[in-house]
């Protein structure tokens, strides 16, 4: 019997996985006939999937700001690499993917366009293709291609914020001490975090930018910081006090969640770091989950067109039908999960793999001197 890979992540797998799916079972619940079927019948459980499944987007703002904390300072230290390059290596890694899932779309909503007229775009032009191609489509007030399409754009935003803090940490870290330098990345982290939380996610305005959704994104980088120090306990303690206070100077559900899954991750990645790996005892199950954390995002992009397909060969939004469309939904789940092992394979993994920098190094000094 082989033994689960004790280096990887499987807490963070399981995460990853779960609002995946979550995310999907939402999106069935919000579009097209299956959706409204199964509400003319359990209207409870469409009402629930769709205000509770779209907050498991919160999951991946703690997860991916821990993933990203921890990718560009994996023990604590200051950021050692290049500012341009890993800005350029994310775009990519999130761009080529939600492209291809944007196309995926265009041509799945073109074949179901007489059936599903509510559901695809009205026209598509090259200025809202391009917006999409940099992520700016929110920003410019342009309609979205794709559901979805807007947490890519904030992600990479997101991204380009935390960094730009750990570039700034770096860039003042020789007039501090050792100590100080490697409290003031996660500092400046935790204060714009309480900012997002006491201001900008306060201003539904601001949905588009990167501050709005830093104080969930905040805290998931601060539990990886925080799983690096020996006060890591008494520090959640301190940052989960100020969390509560935020709400309880304005209440909001999805800063609810996200404290709740800063405290699990923590909780997780404590027992990892100490040898307690999830599903140690199961080493069986420990490659399914992998295997459906790996092809989280690939499921998030590639789900919507499978939606529309199997939406489009539905045609009876009715209580008759209801059972048929439940039996529709779960079709839709699973080849949405099925979609997303070739599209991770053939396009969001070689997309991860590409690496411009070492072209861009080669013809910038030359630009330079020309």
């Amino acid at each position: 019997m082989s033994k689960p890979n004790i280096a990887r992540l499987l807490h963070v797998d399981a995460l990853k996985a779960f609002a995946a799916q979550l995310i999907v079972l939402h999106h069935l619940s919000a579009y097209g006939p299956i959706a409204d079927a199964v509400q003319t019948v359990a209207p409870q459980l469409i009402s629930a999937l769709y205000h509770y499944g779209r907050m498991a987007v919160q999951v991946f703002l703690v997860v991916g700001g821990f993933l990203s904390a921890r990718a560009l300072s994996a023990r604590g230290q200051l950021f050692e690499g290049s500012l341009p390059e890993q800005l350029l290596r994310r775009y990519l890694r999130l761009t080529l993917p939600f492209m291809a899932a944007v196309l995926l779309t265009l041509l799945c909503s073109a074949l179901v366009s007489t059936w599903l007229p509510d559901l695809v775009p009205a026209s598509v032009t090259l200025p809202q293709l391009l917006a999409h191609a940099t992520l700016l489509h929110g920003v410019l007030g342009f309609e979205s291609l794709t559901v979805g399409a807007w947490y890519v754009a904030v992600d990479f935003q997101l991204f380009a914020l935390l960094l730009s803090l750990l570039w700034l940490s770096r860039y003042l870290a020789p007039s501090l001490s050792r100590q100080q330098a490697r409290l003031l990345g996660p500092g400046l982290i935790l204060l714009l975090c309480l900012a997002s939380l006491f201001a900008f996610n306060r201003n539904s305005e601001l949905d588009n930018w990167a501050p709005y959704y830093f104080g969930a994104y905040g805290l998931g980088a601060l539990v990886h910081f925080l799983g690096l120090v020996n006060y890591r306990r008494l520090a959640l303690y301190l940052i989960s006090a100020a969390v509560l206070l935020a709400l309880l100077f304005d209440f909001r559900e999805r800063v609810a969640l996200a404290l709740v899954c800063a405290w699990v991750l923590a909780w997780l990645q404590q027992r990892h770091q100490n040898g307690q790996h999830l599903l140690a005892d199961h080493p069986r199950a420990a490659p399914l989950l992998a295997h459906f954390g790996t092809h989280s995002y690939a499921l998030f992009l590639v789900h919507f067109p499978i939606c529309l397909l199997v939406n489009g060969l539905f045609e009876h939004p009715d209580a008759e039908h209801a059972g048929s469309a439940v039996l529709a939904a779960l079709a839709a789940l699973a080849l949405s999960n099925m979609a997303a092992v070739p599209f991770y394979r053939w396009v969001e993994a070689p997309s991860a793999r590409l690496r411009l920098a070492p072209l861009l190094a080669r013809l910038l000094p030359k630009a330079s001197r020309s």
